[in-house]
């Protein structure tokens, strides 16, 4: 049980650096927004995608420790988390406090996450924003007046006016 304890231990460290690396690179991300730098952004999101991939593997490291940890316990495996494992631990105060001290590491690490991806959105969004005002702004000047003349009915013919510049004769 004791190796399984540091095993689980360690899994837990490891995701922690893992949320680590990625609360530094969404500092990098926050920048190429801001900057509208879509070549660094493409490769922050690449380095993103390859921590989320070790992230995924160290979940299923975890779930297959906690279950080896329930089978030695005589629990049901499926049924096993990091929060009953530290209940089951009372016996043992130290192992206890040390998984409770990687489980609280690991939960702030996640809420940074949680709050700088919510920080990122909304800078993505304003940045979407500015996008859309940009193009309605170069369409409307592309885009020419409407004249004031009228049918016999009284009705706007909506006819344009050029919008080649000048209308000059030479």
């Amino acid at each position: 049980m004791a190796s399984l304890m540091q095993e689980l231990l360690d899994v837990l460290g490891e995701e922690e650096k893992q949320y680590q690396n990625l609360v530094e690179l969404n500092d990098t991300k926050r920048e190429a927004v801001i900057q509208a730098d879509l070549k660094e952004l493409g490769t922050v999101t690449a380095k993103e995608q390859e921590i989320a991939s070790v992230l995924a593997n160290l979940a299923n490291k975890r779930g297959g420790i906690l279950n080896d940890m329930a089978t030695v316990l005589g629990k049901e495996p499926k049924d096993m988390t990091i929060n009953k494992m530290i209940g089951y631990l009372e016996n043992q105060p130290e192992e206890q406090r040390m998984l409770t001290e990687c489980r609280d590491r690991l939960l702030a690490a996640g809420n940074r996450m949680r709050a700088m991806n919510e920080q990122n959105q909304v800078l993505l969004n304003q940045a979407m924003e500015m996008v859309e005002f940009d193009l309605t702004l170069l369409r409307s000047m592309r885009q020419a007046p409407e004249t004031a003349n009228y049918d016999k009915n009284a009705y706007n013919t909506g006819e344009l006016l050029g919008g080649s510049g000048f209308d000059a004769k030479q």
